[in-house]
């Protein structure tokens, strides 16, 4: 796939520091900001669902919930007490 030019504007000592790391990994400065973005936008996509996940299962369990929860373990207690172990 071709790809696009643009323009960005760094910090002399980033600059610097792109082209020094861009050298030790033996690829262009392009290469490396490819690199750079594709790994910063998997991240933050991470922490999309992360957050997507954690207001799923983060809510409390309801009065309802906690009274099914205790009559369940109730029950598997007194089915574990009547195995033979």
């Amino acid at each position: 796939m071709p790809g696009i030019k643009t323009a960005i504007s760094l910090e002399e000592n980033l600059f610097n520091q792109v082209n020094q790391l861009a050298n030790e990994l033996h690829v262009s400065r392009s290469k490396l900001f490819t690199l750079a973005v594709k790994d910063y936008l998997k991240k933050q996509e991470g922490k999309k669902i992360l957050a997507q996940l954690n207001a799923a299962y983060g809510d409390s369990p309801s009065k309802e919930e906690n009274v099914i929860s205790k009559a369940m373990k109730k029950k598997q207690r007194k089915i574990a007490e009547q195995e033979s172990w």
